[in-house]
């Protein structure tokens, strides 16, 4: 698996991998700065220039505090939205990747149609539905976790991760339920794979890479199991 991952990062500099790296990340950066950008609109239309409390007297700045604030929510709300948005925005892209990594690895293999955009766009959206709904489950773990909050992270994104790229990266070549049949059978491997994959999610911006890396990396280790079989 270490081998499939540094594989998958030395072909980082690939054309193909920069251009879907850089979709990604424009849109995922986009929607994010739009987010906050209504955040702040909300702020200041609805935070009174200065509230009046007693004893004390007329208090100003509240609105600018609550920029402040707003901006601080925002970046540790990266760590758990950018991920799954730049997921959901490259899952549209993926096949791209997996074509890049299988023209340069295998380059012997047949080639093979590509998804309907129509269903792209419902991995993705589903994808990416799932993403926020666990993680927002999961909180109610990471309350109970103390200290080991950062492994439960990694194993549940790890799940996550492992089960999606890997059948979408398989499904190409094997049919949704021929690799969701491949999956069952080595799942704790794709889950390793996964949570090697969720590490680095709990580090800004670097977590933007990972879509991109886990789609090139699973699919040096679907090859591997499917030869296997």
């Amino acid at each position: 698996m270490l081998g499939d991952f540094l594989k998958a990062l030395l072909q980082l500099g690939d054309k193909p991998f920069r251009r879907v790296m850089l979709i990604g990340v424009m849109l995922s950066l986009a929607l994010l700065v739009a987010v906050y950008a209504g955040f702040l609109a909300l702020i200041q239309t609805f935070t009174p220039d200065a509230i009046d409390i007693p004893f004390v007297g007329p208090v100003e700045g509240l609105d600018t505090l609550l920029s402040w604030g707003s901006a601080l929510f925002m970046i540790g709300l990266s760590v758990f939205l950018m991920m799954p948005v730049a997921s959901a925005f490259t899952g549209l892209f993926l096949e791209d990747v997996a074509q890049a990594v299988e023209d340069r690895h295998y380059p012997a293999l047949p080639p093979v149609p590509r998804l309907p955009l129509g269903d792209a766009l419902v991995d993705a959206a589903n994808f990416f539905a799932l993403l926020i709904a666990v993680n927002t489950l999961a909180l109610i773990l990471y309350a109970f976790a103390g200290p080991f909050i950062p492994i439960v992270f990694w194993l549940v994104n790890g799940l996550l991760l492992g089960r999606e790229y890997f059948t979408l990266v398989a499904m190409r070549r094997l049919g949704r339920a021929g690799a969701k049949a491949l999956r069952k059978r080595h799942w704790g491997k794709v889950w390793i794979a996964g949570t090697l994959m969720a590490a680095p999610l709990s580090v800004p911006f670097l977590n933007l890479l990972i879509p991109v890396l886990g789609a090139a990396t699973f699919t040096h280790l679907f090859h591997r199991l499917n030869v296997r079989e």
